[in-house]
Protein backbone atom coordinates (compact mmCIF):
# COMPACT_ATOMS: atom_id res chain seq x y z
CA UNK A 1 0.00 0.00 0.00
CA UNK A 2 1.19 3.51 -0.72
CA UNK A 3 1.98 5.26 2.28
CA UNK A 4 1.62 8.66 0.96
CA UNK A 5 -1.23 10.58 2.85
CA UNK A 6 -4.02 11.93 0.83
CA UNK A 7 -5.00 15.21 -0.05
CA UNK A 8 -7.34 16.92 2.26
CA UNK A 9 -5.80 14.56 5.17
CA UNK A 10 -4.42 16.03 8.20
CA UNK A 11 -1.18 14.28 10.34
CA UNK A 12 -0.56 15.34 13.66
CA UNK A 13 2.90 15.02 14.70
CA UNK A 14 4.89 15.82 17.82
CA UNK A 15 8.26 16.17 15.82
CA UNK A 16 9.96 19.73 16.17
CA UNK A 17 9.13 22.20 13.49
CA UNK A 18 11.78 22.11 9.98
CA UNK A 19 14.25 25.07 10.24
CA UNK A 20 13.76 27.41 6.79
CA UNK A 21 16.45 27.54 4.01
CA UNK A 22 18.41 29.98 6.23
CA UNK A 23 18.52 27.31 9.36
CA UNK A 24 16.57 29.22 11.51
CA UNK A 25 13.94 27.84 13.51
CA UNK A 26 10.18 28.95 13.30
CA UNK A 27 9.14 31.26 16.26
CA UNK A 28 6.34 31.29 18.79
CA UNK A 29 4.00 34.22 20.08
CA UNK A 30 6.15 36.83 21.30
CA UNK A 31 5.78 36.79 25.26
CA UNK A 32 4.90 39.56 26.78
CA UNK A 33 7.24 41.63 28.60
CA UNK A 34 7.24 40.90 32.85
CA UNK A 35 5.37 44.65 33.74
CA UNK A 36 2.65 43.76 31.44
CA UNK A 37 1.56 40.70 32.96
CA UNK A 38 1.68 42.39 36.10
CA UNK A 39 -0.30 44.69 35.22
CA UNK A 40 -2.57 42.47 33.89
CA UNK A 41 -2.98 40.78 36.46
CA UNK A 42 -3.49 43.33 39.15
CA UNK A 43 -6.40 44.81 36.73
CA UNK A 44 -7.87 41.56 36.62
CA UNK A 45 -8.02 41.37 40.38
CA UNK A 46 -9.40 44.79 41.09
CA UNK A 47 -12.60 43.73 38.56
CA UNK A 48 -12.81 40.84 40.32
CA UNK A 49 -12.67 42.64 43.80
CA UNK A 50 -15.24 45.26 42.56
CA UNK A 51 -17.53 41.90 41.30
CA UNK A 52 -17.30 40.56 44.71
CA UNK A 53 -17.90 43.29 46.72
CA UNK A 54 -21.04 44.21 44.63
CA UNK A 55 -22.81 40.94 44.46
CA UNK A 56 -21.23 39.15 47.62
CA UNK A 57 -18.80 40.19 50.16
CA UNK A 58 -17.50 43.23 51.65
CA UNK A 59 -15.06 43.80 54.04
CA UNK A 60 -15.92 46.81 57.07
CA UNK A 61 -14.64 48.44 60.02
CA UNK A 62 -16.08 48.78 63.17
CA UNK A 63 -16.30 52.40 63.77
CA UNK A 64 -17.00 52.68 67.24
CA UNK A 65 -17.39 50.92 70.83
CA UNK A 66 -21.32 50.63 69.80
CA UNK A 67 -21.02 46.12 69.77
CA UNK A 68 -18.65 45.77 72.54
CA UNK A 69 -17.39 43.08 73.98
CA UNK A 70 -18.00 40.91 70.55
CA UNK A 71 -17.27 43.82 68.17
CA UNK A 72 -14.23 46.04 69.22
CA UNK A 73 -13.98 49.60 67.64
CA UNK A 74 -11.22 49.56 64.38
CA UNK A 75 -12.04 45.42 64.18
CA UNK A 76 -12.41 44.25 60.59
CA UNK A 77 -15.68 42.40 59.76
CA UNK A 78 -16.96 40.59 56.74
CA UNK A 79 -20.25 41.30 55.49
CA UNK A 80 -22.38 38.91 53.30
CA UNK A 81 -24.86 39.58 51.31
CA UNK A 82 -26.95 37.04 49.21
CA UNK A 83 -29.01 35.78 52.46
CA UNK A 84 -31.31 39.43 51.76
CA UNK A 85 -31.56 38.26 47.58
CA UNK A 86 -34.60 36.75 46.36
CA UNK A 87 -37.11 38.36 49.08
CA UNK A 88 -34.90 37.59 52.05
CA UNK A 89 -34.85 39.99 54.54
CA UNK A 90 -32.93 41.06 58.01
CA UNK A 91 -34.25 38.82 60.79
CA UNK A 92 -33.90 38.93 64.59
CA UNK A 93 -30.72 38.26 66.27
CA UNK A 94 -28.86 39.18 62.83
CA UNK A 95 -26.02 41.73 63.13
CA UNK A 96 -26.17 44.01 60.34
CA UNK A 97 -24.42 46.82 58.42
CA UNK A 98 -26.20 49.36 57.17
CA UNK A 99 -25.65 53.00 55.54
CA UNK A 100 -26.21 55.92 57.62
CA UNK A 101 -29.84 56.81 57.46
CA UNK A 102 -28.90 60.33 57.48
CA UNK A 103 -28.19 61.61 60.90
CA UNK A 104 -27.27 58.60 62.94
CA UNK A 105 -23.54 59.14 62.61
CA UNK A 106 -21.36 61.47 63.66
CA UNK A 107 -18.18 63.25 62.03
CA UNK A 108 -15.80 60.59 63.29
CA UNK A 109 -17.19 57.74 62.83
CA UNK A 110 -17.86 58.82 58.94
CA UNK A 111 -14.96 59.50 58.25
CA UNK A 112 -14.43 56.12 56.65
CA UNK A 113 -10.25 55.22 55.92
CA UNK A 114 -7.59 57.92 55.71
CA UNK A 115 -4.96 58.39 53.24
CA UNK A 116 -5.44 58.54 49.10
CA UNK A 117 -4.57 55.15 49.09
CA UNK A 118 -6.67 53.24 51.29
CA UNK A 119 -9.89 55.75 49.58
CA UNK A 120 -9.48 54.52 46.48
CA UNK A 121 -9.00 50.73 47.50
CA UNK A 122 -12.08 51.22 49.72
CA UNK A 123 -13.62 52.58 46.52
CA UNK A 124 -12.93 49.10 45.01
CA UNK A 125 -13.59 47.08 47.79
CA UNK A 126 -10.28 46.12 48.51
CA UNK A 127 -10.52 48.15 52.04
CA UNK A 128 -12.60 48.48 55.12
CA UNK A 129 -14.88 51.78 54.29
CA UNK A 130 -16.85 54.38 56.65
CA UNK A 131 -20.03 55.56 56.19
CA UNK A 132 -21.79 52.80 57.67
CA UNK A 133 -23.37 51.56 61.01
CA UNK A 134 -23.17 48.29 62.32
CA UNK A 135 -26.35 47.41 65.01
CA UNK A 136 -28.31 43.69 65.76
CA UNK A 137 -31.64 43.98 64.66
CA UNK A 138 -34.20 43.95 67.84
CA UNK A 139 -37.43 44.03 65.91
CA UNK A 140 -38.61 43.32 62.32
CA UNK A 141 -41.81 44.13 60.33
CA UNK A 142 -44.99 44.29 62.93
CA UNK A 143 -43.13 43.53 65.79
CA UNK A 144 -43.45 45.47 69.56
CA UNK A 145 -40.35 45.89 71.64
CA UNK A 146 -40.50 47.05 75.31
CA UNK A 147 -38.22 47.73 77.77
CA UNK A 148 -38.33 46.05 79.93
CA UNK A 149 -39.35 42.98 82.22
CA UNK A 150 -39.11 42.59 86.21
CA UNK A 151 -35.32 41.30 85.05
CA UNK A 152 -34.54 44.11 83.14
CA UNK A 153 -35.12 42.39 79.92
CA UNK A 154 -36.01 43.27 76.27
CA UNK A 155 -39.40 42.08 74.83
CA UNK A 156 -40.27 41.71 72.14
CA UNK A 157 -43.85 40.96 71.55
CA UNK A 158 -44.07 39.76 74.95
CA UNK A 159 -41.26 37.61 74.80
CA UNK A 160 -38.35 38.31 77.38
CA UNK A 161 -35.01 37.99 75.49
CA UNK A 162 -31.83 36.61 77.63
CA UNK A 163 -29.26 38.41 76.23
CA UNK A 164 -26.26 38.02 78.64
CA UNK A 165 -24.31 36.31 75.86
CA UNK A 166 -23.76 38.43 74.01
CA UNK A 167 -24.17 42.33 75.19
CA UNK A 168 -22.18 44.76 78.04
CA UNK A 169 -22.93 44.51 81.30
CA UNK A 170 -26.05 47.32 82.33
CA UNK A 171 -26.28 49.15 85.26
CA UNK A 172 -30.13 48.53 85.56
CA UNK A 173 -31.68 47.36 82.88
CA UNK A 174 -30.28 46.09 78.89
CA UNK A 175 -32.23 49.35 77.91
CA UNK A 176 -30.74 52.04 76.06
CA UNK A 177 -27.46 54.48 76.47
CA UNK A 178 -30.16 57.27 77.70
CA UNK A 179 -30.88 54.90 80.98
CA UNK A 180 -34.63 54.70 80.42
CA UNK A 181 -35.82 51.68 81.90
CA UNK A 182 -39.80 52.23 80.70
CA UNK A 183 -40.57 52.79 77.33
CA UNK A 184 -42.53 50.92 73.74
CA UNK A 185 -41.37 50.79 70.41
CA UNK A 186 -43.40 49.80 67.37
CA UNK A 187 -45.06 47.47 65.17
CA UNK A 188 -42.25 48.26 63.30
CA UNK A 189 -43.24 49.35 59.97
CA UNK A 190 -43.46 47.09 57.15
CA UNK A 191 -39.82 47.06 55.68
CA UNK A 192 -38.17 48.28 57.99
CA UNK A 193 -35.92 47.38 61.35
CA UNK A 194 -35.11 48.41 64.65
CA UNK A 195 -31.66 47.81 65.90
CA UNK A 196 -29.54 48.20 69.14
CA UNK A 197 -25.74 47.76 69.90
CA UNK A 198 -24.55 45.40 72.23
CA UNK A 199 -23.11 48.22 74.25
CA UNK A 200 -26.15 49.17 75.29
CA UNK A 201 -24.50 51.75 77.93
CA UNK A 202 -22.85 53.59 74.45
CA UNK A 203 -24.55 53.03 71.36
CA UNK A 204 -26.66 55.30 69.36
CA UNK A 205 -28.89 53.31 67.94
CA UNK A 206 -32.83 53.23 67.31
CA UNK A 207 -33.59 53.60 71.18
CA UNK A 208 -32.08 57.25 70.84
CA UNK A 209 -33.95 58.18 67.95
CA UNK A 210 -37.52 57.62 69.30
CA UNK A 211 -39.45 60.53 70.03
CA UNK A 212 -40.21 61.83 73.56
CA UNK A 213 -42.94 63.69 74.92
CA UNK A 214 -39.88 66.09 75.65
CA UNK A 215 -38.35 66.46 72.29
CA UNK A 216 -41.26 67.98 70.10
CA UNK A 217 -38.91 68.32 67.53
CA UNK A 218 -38.45 64.56 66.97
CA UNK A 219 -39.84 63.27 63.52
CA UNK A 220 -41.72 60.13 64.33
CA UNK A 221 -40.57 57.24 62.79
CA UNK A 222 -36.50 57.82 62.84
CA UNK A 223 -36.19 54.91 65.13
CA UNK A 224 -36.72 52.57 62.23
CA UNK A 225 -33.98 51.46 59.76
CA UNK A 226 -35.50 51.57 56.25
CA UNK A 227 -34.24 47.32 54.71
CA UNK A 228 -33.06 49.23 51.64
CA UNK A 229 -30.09 50.79 53.35
CA UNK A 230 -28.64 47.03 54.79
CA UNK A 231 -25.28 46.20 53.10
CA UNK A 232 -25.88 42.44 54.69
CA UNK A 233 -24.99 40.66 57.40
CA UNK A 234 -21.83 40.27 59.85
CA UNK A 235 -20.29 36.83 58.19
CA UNK A 236 -17.38 37.04 60.62
CA UNK A 237 -14.85 39.19 63.12
CA UNK A 238 -11.84 39.07 60.56
CA UNK A 239 -9.02 40.93 62.06
CA UNK A 240 -7.17 40.62 64.60
CA UNK A 241 -6.58 37.62 63.74
CA UNK A 242 -6.15 35.96 67.44
CA UNK A 243 -9.96 36.52 67.62
CA UNK A 244 -11.01 35.48 64.49
CA UNK A 245 -15.17 34.28 64.99
CA UNK A 246 -17.83 33.27 62.84
CA UNK A 247 -21.02 34.80 64.19
CA UNK A 248 -24.02 33.21 64.62
CA UNK A 249 -27.90 34.60 65.87
CA UNK A 250 -28.39 34.07 69.35
CA UNK A 251 -30.60 31.07 70.33
CA UNK A 252 -32.77 33.58 72.33
CA UNK A 253 -34.63 35.26 68.98
CA UNK A 254 -35.93 31.53 68.10
CA UNK A 255 -38.22 31.68 71.26
CA UNK A 256 -40.08 35.19 69.80
CA UNK A 257 -43.09 34.53 68.10
CA UNK A 258 -44.67 36.97 65.37
CA UNK A 259 -46.31 40.02 66.02
CA UNK A 260 -50.42 39.09 66.21
CA UNK A 261 -51.81 41.23 63.55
Amino acid sequence: MDETTSVGESVLTDSPAEPDRAGRQPRGRPRRPLWQQTVVLFAVAVVLAIVIKALFLQAFYIPSSSMEPGLVKNDRILVEKPSYWFGGSPQRGDVVVFKDPGDWLGGAEDAGPHGALASLMAKAGLYPSGGHLVKRVIGVAGDVITCCDARGRIMVNGTPLNESDYISPQRTCNGPMTNTCSWTAGPVPDGHIFVMGDNRNNSADSTVHMCADSDPGCVPGDEYVDTDLVVGRVLALLWPRDRFTILHRPATFARVKDAVE
